[in-house]
């Protein structure tokens, strides 16, 4: 008998399918985040609900705020994304990270959102707005958190080794200028300390803070510099003789904390196993100020939404009529930037364009490590 080579039979209709199907499962299947957690602290230019039902004037939970995002107003101070809803995706995240307030044990695991609006360095800074969450009240929700995970984790080896490869954003100190430094009727600080004592007293504090942060696990550490206050259209309402000429008695004064940031970054990062990192916001502002145009804005002294001089004397009110053109608008409000501006902002802290974005590196870098 004699074997002859049978040519192959042709595919039949269900193996058709079956290869149709694995290959449109594997389209859909997305890589892992580059980090498995994110944990985010901050004031209002990141708050993402955590002062929606606490008694409190800083809110964003009512329209027109998140008349561009998905879920509509959630408490974010803006029309869209955050800086760190833009962070998040770039690191890549299938869902923004969630505020700690309405969050399961289960997300504790891929990272919450402690911010709130009016927070500061400080613990009084922003009392005449209402009820806020200050940086030192949102590190005993983070300690609070860290428990919790021990607890699903098993021990605190395995919560510790967890947290070293989460990244931690932490931005403060824009509310100890505009609602503590530069608000003499309600505070003294400005009659206690000059811009120089006054920025060493917050880095002292924020630096103890910052240790607290570490002792409970944090590594991987980016600390966004303060902004462009002095930009903002409410303190252009207020102070700026023309209504474009940026106030520089407050940017002077945040310049001064920032250059000291820098400072407290390179000493953290001679703690073991310290990876800490500055986002240069304030540079970031200024590069998109110089040329506005190349970065497809169009209006950069007044609010998309708000009231009076710059559109910043007021800001947005509940139902207020927006401009249109909100992508070519710097700002949202008398305050807080677009989601256009945010996702410029975003961008560069993960992936720099420009050296002096960051010290010594940007998030995209700091997540590989």
């Amino acid at each position: 008998m004699r074997w002859r080579l049978q040519p192959a039979p042709a595919p039949t209709l269900l193996l058709v399918l079956l290869v149709a199907t694995v290959a449109a499962v594997v389209v859909v299947v997305r890589a892992e985040p580059q980090v498995p957690c994110y944990f985010v602290f901050g004031d209002s230019l990141v708050d993402n609900g955590n002062n929606n039902d606490i008694a409190s004037l800083a809110r964003a939970n009512y329209p027109p705020y998140g008349i561009d995002f998905a879920a509509g107003p959630t408490g974010r101070f803006s029309n869209g994304l955050t800086t760190v809803d833009a962070i998040s995706r770039l690191l890549g995240f299938d869902d923004y990270i969630p505020a700690y307030a309405g969050a399961s044990g289960d997300q504790l695991l891929t990272g919450v959102n402690f911010a709130s609006a009016a927070a500061g360095i400080r613990d009084e800074t922003g009392q005449q707005l209402g009820q806020r969450i200050s940086f030192g009240g949102q590190l005993q929700n983070y300690q609070a958190a860290v428990q919790q995970l021990v607890s699903i984790l098993g021990d605190e080896d395995s919560a510790a080794s967890h947290l070293s490869q989460c990244i931690f954003t932490v931005g403060m100190g824009s509310n100890d200028y505009l609602n503590n430094y530069f608000m003499p009727a309600v505070y003294s600080t400005s009659q206690q300390y000059t811009p120089e004592q006054y920025a060493d007293v917050l880095i002292n504090q924020y630096s103890q803070q910052l240790r607290t942060l570490y002792s409970y696990g944090a590594r991987k550490v980016a600390l966004m510099g303060v902004g462009q206050v002095g930009c903002s259209p409410n303190e252009l309402a207020q102070r700026s003789t023309d209504g474009t000429t940026c106030v520089p008695q407050i940017n002077g004064a945040i310049d001064i904390f920032n250059r000291k940031l820098v400072a407290l970054v390179d000493q953290f990062n001679a703690l073991p196993g310290a990876h800490f990192t500055y986002i240069n916001v304030y540079g970031i502002f200024q590069d998109i100020l110089r040329a506005p145009g190349s970065h497809g804005l169009t209006v950069t002294n007044q609010g998309c939404c708000g009231v009076g001089r710059n559109n910043g004397q007021v800001t947005c009110l509940p139902f207020q009529t927006p401009c249109a053109n909100r992508n070519e608008y710097l700002f949202w409000d008398a305050f807080h930037p677009t989601e256009a501006a945010n996702i410029l902002v975003g961008r560069r802290a993960y992936s720099a364009a420009l050296p002096s974005d960051v010290h010594p590196m940007d998030l995209r870098t700091l997540a590989r490590i």
